[in-house]
């Protein structure tokens, strides 16, 4: 597959994008060689091999789902200016 400057202009044209005339040809170049790349990984086999998400092999350490509040009430009500039976105190902001 190859680029030319018209596909770089629609290209641009569908992202929005505002491309100088004069950048649509070196763009086209810079495709171009990307898709290069990609042809030649297509090339590699991979027949057998798992996909990764990583190179090393670590799963990720999952914890219970378990709702609470922290155990830390009092921690953090020690911050607020004004508290009253264990809840911030706000100004009220409507009449």
């Amino acid at each position: 597959m190859s680029v030319d400057a018209k596909t770089v202009r629609k290209i641009a044209h569908l992202a929005r994008l505002e491309v100088a005339e004069e950048r649509l040809a070196p763009l086209a170049d810079e495709l171009n060689g990307i898709l290069h790349w990609i042809e030649q990984l297509n090339e590699v086999d991979v027949e057998g091999v798992a996909p990764m998400a990583s190179v090393e092999d670590v799963s990720t350490p999952v914890r219970q789902d378990i709702v609470n509040d922290g155990n830390i009430r009092d921690d953090v009500l020690a911050n607020a200016p004004r508290t009253e039976e264990g809840f911030f105190v706000m100004p009220k902001a409507v009449e």
